[in-house]
């Protein structure tokens, strides 16, 4: 198995933390402008692209704040792979941004940058956040 690399971007989004969480956290949210489709049975979540679905666990989360998705394989084994997001607040200025940690070959790095940039733009046009 070819080793990924973790690396960690981080995007200012004009939205409140509760409703960013709402996005971020359920698959009605996710499906607006992660993937195609998601779908969860309790704590697992299959993720859907054209004809592909990869599948994930909620490893952690902290309501309002943050949420740990770790790939799994077909036999829900965990796999050394997860995606974060986490939101971020400045305490003074109330700004709030989104950081993603997530891994990618490293080959395949900046298209991986490239495909969150135009996510994270998806996002921010669901939300009204643009």
């Amino acid at each position: 198995m070819e080793v990924k690399t973790k690396y960690e971007l981080e995007f200012p989004i004009n939205s409140s933390p509760q409703l960013l969480y709402q996005y971020i956290s359920t698959p009605s949210g996710l499906s607006e402008w992660f993937a195609d489709n998601v779908n969860s049975r309790g704590e697992y979540f299959t993720f859907i692209w054209d004809d592909t679905e990869e599948y994930a666990r909620v490893s952690s989360k902290k309501t309002g704040e943050k949420i740990k998705f770790r790939w799994i394989d077909e036999q829900k084994r965990d796999t050394d792979y997860f995606f974060e997001l986490r939101i971020l607040e400045d305490e003074i200025t109330k700004d709030v941004s989104l950081m993603i940690i997530d891994f990618a070959k490293n080959d395949e790095l900046d298209e991986a940058r490239l495909l969150w940039e135009n996510q994270i733009s998806d996002l921010k046009h669901v939300i009204g956040s643009v």
